[in-house]
């Protein structure tokens, strides 16, 4: 079966139960998208010495090590996981990722940017300036202090444009850095994993989701997020058309109104610039029916850095962001 005989014999169990007001899991399509993602993994699995799995706690990237712990059954995740912290993280967040790796027993490997910035790699013109750019820099240390030669990532191609041009296996040469006209083919799902050393590969598994495939897949396998992705209640100023959430690191403006309102994030990333959404959505099924109407990307919707222009993305990714 297809991905189009998937997605198309679906459609009509998808159609009932939207109109009986329910979300609906289509398992064909998720099915699908889940044996082509765990393919790959194991292609990672197979191909590399020293893959690992970039996690910031995210939905992404947490169905992504969902999917990690399917493909590697019965055995243990054989890969490290990775995340990189900007010292600017939601607590929430961290808290969420001590527990996963007490529960699961992962072996984590943390990059800590105020590293960076105390071996002077980085340098911030202010102590509350975003920290997002900067992730860039502290990644590439962390895979050259590892030697690791994959990364894999919760990145899909339906979040920006950049990202849509990403090839599920995405090489990066001796600086990190990608180039676009520089992706190889993938026909037919086969890829081509060779690299020089000192090159490292980016690989997306879950590329050809959606943020909806997404939820609908946290709702089926009832995979555990952190608790800001659901409804709580916040104190928040409303800014350039979003709530922007009230913390040390975003403090309120001369002359800006502090409101408590029913939010939830929909991406996790540095404070800085991650807003939540106003939502009373307090399950996944809830989130599904406010994600089916929702008319812009999670990333469009909440973060402040992507809007500085439509080539922010593709000049960071150019850098070596994720």
């Amino acid at each position: 079966m297809t991905a189009r005989d998937a997605f198309l014999n679906s459609a009509a169990e998808i159609d009932h139960g939207l109109a009986a007001g329910r979300p609906v899991h289509s398992n064909a399509h998720l099915d699908w998208l889940e044996d082509e993602a765990i393919s790959i993994l194991r292609e990672v699995f197979g191909s590399f010495e020293r893959p690992a799995i970039l996690c910031s706690c995210g939905k992404d990237s947490l169905v992504v090590l969902h999917l990690a712990m399917k493909a590697a059954a019965p055995g243990k995740l054989p890969v490290p996981i990775v995340h990189i912290d900007t010292g600017h993280n939601f607590p929430e967040v961290i808290a969420f990722r001590e527990h996963l790796v007490q529960k699961h027993g992962f072996n984590l490997i943390v990059g800590h940017l105020d590293d960076s910035i105390a071996k002077g790699t980085i340098r911030l013109a202010h102590p509350l300036e975003s920290r997002n750019p900067y992730q860039t820099i502290t990644l590439l240390e962390t895979i050259e202090a590892n030697r690791f030669d994959a990364m894999v990532g919760g990145a899909r191609r339906d979040e920006e444009k950049a990202r849509a041009k990403e090839r599920v296996f995405s090489h990066r040469d001796s600086f990190g850095q990608w180039q676009p006209r520089a992706q190889r083919p993938e026909l037919w799902n086969l890829y081509n994993t060779r690299i020089a050393q000192g090159e490292h590969f980016r690989v997306f598994p879950i590329s050809n989701w959606t943020e909806l495939d997404v939820w609908n897949y946290i709702a089926r396998e009832n995979i555990e997020l952190p608790s800001i992705y659901y409804t709580h209640q916040r104190e928040v100023i409303e800014r350039n058309g979003l709530l922007v959430p009230v913390t040390d690191i975003t403090p309120p403006r001369a002359g800006e109104t502090v409101v408590t309102r029913d939010v939830r994030f929909r991406t996790v990333g540095d404070i800085s610039c991650t807003c939540p959404v106003a939502s009373t959505a307090a399950t996944a099924d809830e989130v599904i029916l406010e994600t089916i109407t929702a008319t812009a990307s999670e990333r469009g919707a909440t973060r402040m850095d992507d809007r500085a222009n439509d080539a922010a993305m593709e000049r960071r990714k150019k850098e070596g962001y994720f």
